[in-house]
């Protein structure tokens, strides 16, 4: 099993039990693919860089999981399509 974070930037258009729902079906989908979720951190609303669809500000979540290799691409596939997710990321950590 290897270490992941699943970064999720969720549009701060939605109210807080969507945003909560939004996460929850992350977590979810790391589940069902045999991860384990470790720690969910939430870093709250933060200014973006630039506009995505339309919108300045957005929410952070940082979802660390263990996982074996071929769940990153299958996690991938499913948030990629998710309502109210701007953007995502999942990155390998290093073993210290």
């Amino acid at each position: 099993m290897n270490k992941y974070e699943l970064a999720v930037v969720v549009s701060a258009k939605i109210e807080d039990d969507e945003r909560a729902a939004v996460v929850d079906k992350a977590k979810a989908y790391v589940e069902r693919f045999g991860g384990k979720v470790t720690e969910v951190e939430e870093a709250g609303k933060k200014k973006l860089a630039y506009e995505i669809q339309k919108q300045k500000e957005a929410f952070y979540y940082f979802i660390q999981f263990d996982a074996e290799t071929s769940a990153p691409a299958e996690i991938e596939n499913r948030v990629r399509i998710m309502d109210n997710v701007l953007r995502f990321l999942i990155v390998r950590k290093d073993e210290d």
